[in-house]
């Protein structure tokens, strides 16, 4: 997975490389894209400007996003979406679901060009999971206006809808403030690394070559701008289902191994299961994310 930089423990499981100045996010916003080589044919056009880092945020050891729901109100607690695995109290195990965990993290929130905005702060662990997909869901104290109002930030949608196949993406990292451009290569029925298997997981395209750290990143649709997915794996050394190392298992158990490529998971289950005032609520209808 595309490891946490700090948590010891989650450094271990999934292989942490030792990157200089891992300690905190970059101070200079900085932007680029990984990949170019060969992105004529490995992107879509897009239909309007690339992503900038507008709404997204900085943990202490991943990357993350403001994001509001299709029934999201102005004056809603405003959530920020990561992973799983970059939960401050360590990795939920296979088969855990975590509700309505208090939690005071605070998360750097990024302007257009990937300077500080300010910070913002969560008072509960809404949601996460590394069961089925890899992602967390904060409350923050801030609503959706007082971002607006205060810093001036517009949080990202949620996309409700399966994406496509061949869709152009940007993967935008508020940790280093980096974007990786490519596309949706496919849908993985299953990704299996370690422990954990997570169901229908985005493949990207090649150039997408995403580090630790980038953990977290929205996956956003370049032509709505809504987010469809979250960062989270990669296989880095061509091994079989082992930590930072996750395979492909389709219909029929067929293994497969892509050293190199890098996946996300689907959000917009999400999108189902969040109620009024940003609660969330598994039995609402339509609802199909994993339950304790």
């Amino acid at each position: 997975m595309k490891r946490p930089l700090v948590s010891t423990l989650a450094a271990a499981l999934f292989g942490a490389a030792a990157l200089a100045g891992a300690a905190a996010a970059p101070a200079a916003a900085t932007s680029g894209t990984a990949g170019t080589a060969g992105a004529a044919t490995d992107r879509a056009p897009a239909a309007q400007a690339a992503p900038t880092f507008e709404g997204t945020v900085a943990l202490s050891n991943c990357s993350g996003s403001v994001v509001k729901m299709p029934n999201s109100q102005p004056d809603d607690p405003a959530l920020v979406l990561s992973n799983g695995h970059c939960l401050e109290g360590g990795m939920p195990s296979p088969g855990s679901v975590v509700v309505d965990q208090p939690s005071s993290r605070g998360f750097t929130l990024l302007n257009a060009s990937g300077g500080s905005a300010g910070t913002i702060r969560a008072d509960q662990v809404s949601y996460a999971t590394m069961t089925d997909t890899d992602v967390s869901l904060y409350r923050t104290t801030s609503t959706y206006r007082q971002i607006e109002d205060r810093y001036g930030i517009t949080p990202l949608e949620l996309d409700a809808a399966h994406p496509s196949r061949s869709t152009a993406i940007t993967v935008v990292s508020g940790y280093w403030r980096e974007t990786y451009s490519c596309s949706i290569d496919d849908f993985v029925h299953e990704l299996r690394e370690a422990g954990w298997t997570m169901k229908d997981s985005i493949r990207y395209t090649r150039a997408c070559q995403t580090k630790g750290g980038t953990s977290g990143s929205p996956v956003v649709d370049d032509a709505t701008g809504k987010v469809v997915g979250v960062n989270n794996t990669g296989n880095e050394n061509g091994e079989r289902c082992t930590l930072n190392n996750p395979c492909e298992v389709d219909e029929n158990g067929q293994v497969t191994v892509r050293q190199g490529i890098n996946y996300g998971q689907q959000t917009y289950l999400i999108a189902p299961c969040v109620g009024a005032n940003s609660s969330i609520d598994l039995s609402r209808p339509g609802c199909e994310l994993p339950k304790p």
